[in-house]
């Protein structure tokens, strides 16, 4: 299965804004389905968002991050989080989406995706996102 993982454009806007804070801020992710579309050019809220799955174990909204990180290793600021899993989950999903959860989508800012490649399903089985052990995302400071 071929994952790639991609930042949305606008999510640099976003930081500058101040309307991200990876520290403080809860940051969620999504599962959604084959039929969501990501832009990475002009989604920039989780309300662009659509399609997201539903099914037993999962919750709206998501899962949160737990255990965020942000350190500077070697000039490279690496954000993490533990790896997130949803329990005795019956659903199938092809995105995951990163996104700053204020509680209402339209101010939800949106930060990456990953796209599975394929349809990823589990049946009353745990679905994991196991992050990279580099980090959910790097920035080379320089």
């Amino acid at each position: 299965m071929a994952v790639t993982a991609k930042l949305y454009h606008k999510f640099l806007t976003s930081l500058a804004n101040k309307e991200i804070d990876w520290g403080t801020d809860t940051i969620k992710v999504m599962l959604t389905t084959s039929a969501y579309t990501p832009n990475q050019a002009t989604h920039q809220y989780k309300s662009d968002v659509t399609n997201e799955v539903t099914g037993t174990g999962y919750t709206a909204g998501g899962a949160t991050l737990a255990s965020k990180t942000e350190v500077i290793t070697s000039g490279v600021k690496v954000f993490d989080a533990a790896d997130t899993t949803w329990a005795g989950a019956t659903l199938t999903a092809r995105y995951a989406v990163i996104y700053d959860s204020t509680g209402t989508d339209a101010t939800s800012a949106l930060i990456g995706y990953i796209d599975f490649g394929v349809d990823v399903p589990a049946v009353s089985g745990a679905f994991t996102i196991t992050w990279d052990a580099g980090g959910i995302f790097t920035g080379t400071i320089a």
